[in-house]
């Protein structure tokens, strides 16, 4: 069985209703799903799962969040080689560079990733099953 971190950061409450979204789908696919505030992750606990979904908005100029988020991305991204990662957010206007240039970093960073990311405008809704797929491509 999968167990998956599903690891995010959420100011409005849109990119933690994906996490939950996510975390439905891994657990419909038969998977293990734990849903971790992105300051309580950190490098030390991946070798506690098989796979990884990280979830963030796009912040500022297409960016991710730059206090809790980032850092944490910074510290765990060198230890996700090989790994299975998702990599998902909700944005309210661009066109998602920030999720490109994210998906990018990970598979640098040699990242397995899940397609190429998923994002939402706004809240999920209409989205709930997209999320869900989303999970079970991590399960």
């Amino acid at each position: 069985m999968s167990k998956v971190a599903v690891v995010f950061w959420s100011q409005t409450g849109n990119t933690e209703a994906m996490a939950n979204l996510v975390a439905e789908g891994v657990r419909a696919a038969g998977g293990e799903a734990e849903v971790i505030y992105c300051s309580d992750f950190n490098a030390g606990r991946i070798a506690e799962f098989s796979a990884f979904a990280f979830g963030c908005p796009a912040m500022g100029d297409e960016v991710l969040e730059e206090t809790e988020f980032q850092p944490m991305w910074d510290e765990v991204k060198g230890s996700l080689s090989g790994k299975k990662v998702g990599l998902f957010g909700s944005y309210g206007w661009g066109d998602g560079k920030w999720l490109r240039d994210w998906v990018e970093d990970a598979k640098n960073a040699g990242a397995q990733v899940v397609g190429e990311g998923l994002m939402v405008n706004s809240a999920p809704d209409g989205s709930e099953d997209e999320c869900r797929e989303y999970g079970k491509a991590l399960a």
